[in-house]
């Protein structure tokens, strides 16, 4: 007589594997990040001849053209009003504002047209 093993179909079942990810603090490291050379600027003088006691200003492209932005100071009241501002490499346009008037710079050779038919003043720096 045979006996017939009966086994138990008992499926295993497969080992969990658990990913566990530790973080580890590492050391505070800075990478030198390249960033574009800041354009060096110039200090520009700007003048102009007008009566004593009069309101001066500087407008032009690099002040948006803010017509009381940048005030001319008469400092000796000989009625030469100037003013220095920093500008970076570039051409700019401008013009002088007295007492309320806008005006292109008398000294200097190189104008421009503009949009409302006059002429603006232009500085180059280099």
């Amino acid at each position: 007589m045979r006996i017939k093993s009966q086994t138990k179909n008992t499926k295993q079942a497969a080992p969990v594997k658990t990913a566990v990810k530790i973080k580890t603090a590492k050391p505070a490291v800075k990478k030198a990040v390249k960033t574009p050379a800041a354009k060096k600027t110039v200090r520009v003088s700007f003048s102009v001849h007008a009566e004593k006691g009069s309101k001066v200003f500087l407008a032009g492209s690099f002040n948006n053209w803010d017509p009381t932005a940048k005030e001319m100071v008469d400092k000796n009241n000989t009625g030469l009003y100037t003013v220095t501002i920093s500008l970076a490499p570039g051409s700019y346009q401008y013009k002088f504002v007295i007492n309320g008037t806008w005006c292109a710079d008398p000294e200097c050779s190189d104008w421009v047209q503009n949009e409302h038919g006059t002429l603006n003043s232009v500085k180059q720096i280099w």
